[in-house]
């Protein structure tokens, strides 16, 4: 069931005490509702495009993102990030990002990747 249209008096009641500072702090205040969920969610997914986004910019080609990704989620660590899960193993590793990355998709350390997010560890 649709509701009766309203004009626009009845919808600005609830503003029409309001001063300028009020309604200014009123909008932002709506705003956050708003944005906030979609903040929150972008904090917790991902999705493959954007992991091998993130690849693509620590200077892996379009193919190695792609086999990176590929990895990850065959390990279930997707929800940490292709890109950390690199990072991580690399300080592990001792090594650069790139020769870790390479290392991985040649089908190596993925134990030790699995180990460094264990339990739940970011």
């Amino acid at each position: 069931m649709t509701e009766p249209k309203r004009s626009f008096e009845e919808c600005r009641q609830h503003l029409a005490s309001m001063s300028d500072e009020e309604l200014y702090q009123y909008f932002w205040e709506l705003a956050e509702q708003i944005t906030n969920p979609l903040i929150e969610a972008g904090k917790t997914y991902t999705t493959p495009a954007i992991e091998r986004s993130v690849l693509l910019r620590m200077g892996f080609s379009s193919l190695e993102a792609q086999a990176i990704v590929t990895g990850v989620m065959e390990q279930r660590l997707m929800p940490h990030g292709a890109g950390h899960v690199v990072w991580r193993l690399s300080e592990k590793l001792g090594l650069s990002i790139r020769e870790t990355g390479l290392l991985l998709i040649q089908g190596h350390h993925w134990d030790e990747a699995r180990q460094l997010f264990a339990g739940g560890a970011a």
